[in-house]
């Protein structure tokens, strides 16, 4: 089951159960679940979602414009989880090669704080390129979704926009080419765990286009990641905790190489098998 936010043409906000090109409502009246994310937290999200369905109505994608599956949860997002992000990472910067290079095989994963709610943008809204730079690119990397005990309820698609040039200078400015506002793609929707693929069968693509015309592709596959999720989600809850619930970003495979850097206008999608598609323009001016 794929789980999305929406909102109407007159501004209400609700959740539904993705189907196609439809939404399928959930019935949020009660007083027990009243977003995606108290759903998402339950013991069995399929079994209170699918109560919750109004089988009897369903509503158009061109009426309901789909948001990020986002409510007050933190972003967070794992580092050089596969081979060819390593080797990438080590090319940004001579200096600090040997610490990604270690990073790619030490026990402890490289992790770190991407976002908050308000610096995330959904499906068809813009993420941002900083004016301070001139070198960025975007992550494409499955997403985890977790719950406020850290159990994996589901996953969603996610775009780690990144500065290589501000991180390539030196790794302490990974906070500033990494976090700012539209920083991160989320959506389509949340597909629950228990309706995904074979997980080490599942690819994820992304196309850039720029004025129509085709710039950059690529793809990966998840069995290329060299950590596990239940890896990532221990060492992420570890001396941690998260009453919100979490998203946590896995990493990417896919490096466009280094003569290669996004501009104002390029739009990016990004598919992952079992969850959809992420589409979303690029902006370079201020929010």
């Amino acid at each position: 089951m794929r789980l999305a936010k929406y909102r109407l043409p007159t501004g209400e906000i609700s959740v539904g159960q993705l189907e196609d090109e439809r939404v399928l409502p959930l019935d949020l009246s009660g007083r027990q679940y009243r977003c995606l994310s108290d759903i998402l937290d339950a013991d069995d999200p399929l079994e209170v979602a699918d109560f919750l369905v109004v089988r009897n109505r369903s509503i158009s994608l061109e009426t309901a414009a789909l948001l990020a599956p986002i409510d007050n949860q933190e972003v967070w997002a794992a580092g050089v989880t596969y081979r060819r992000s390593q080797v990438a990472r080590m090319e940004e910067s001579a200096s600090s090669a040997s610490c990604y290079d270690r990073v790619y095989t030490s026990p402890r994963p490289e992790l770190f704080f991407k976002a908050t709610p308000h610096r995330v943008s959904g499906p068809g809204e813009p993420l941002r390129i900083r004016s301070d730079s001139s070198w960025s690119v975007p992550e494409p990397e499955i997403t985890l979704v977790l719950t406020s005990d850290m159990k994996l309820a589901g996953f969603t698609i996610g775009n780690d926009m990144s500065s290589r040039d501000i991180e390539g200078e030196n790794p302490l400015y990974l906070p500033q080419a990494k976090v700012y506002d539209r920083c991160c793609g989320l959506g389509p929707c949340v597909t629950l765990a228990s309706g995904m693929p074979p997980l080490q069968t599942v690819q994820i693509r992304m196309v850039v286009r720029r004025r129509g015309d085709v710039v950059f592709e690529g793809s990966t596959s998840v069995s290329q990641m060299a950590r596990t999720f239940d890896e990532l989600i221990q060492w992420l809850g570890r001396e941690n905790s998260f009453p919100g619930g979490a998203f946590l970003l896995t990493g990417t495979g896919i490096v466009p190489d280094s003569d290669f850097t996004l501009h104002a206008g390029d739009l990016v999608a990004i598919s992952i098998d079992g969850i959809g598609v992420l589409i979303n323009p690029i902006a370079q001016e201020p929010t």
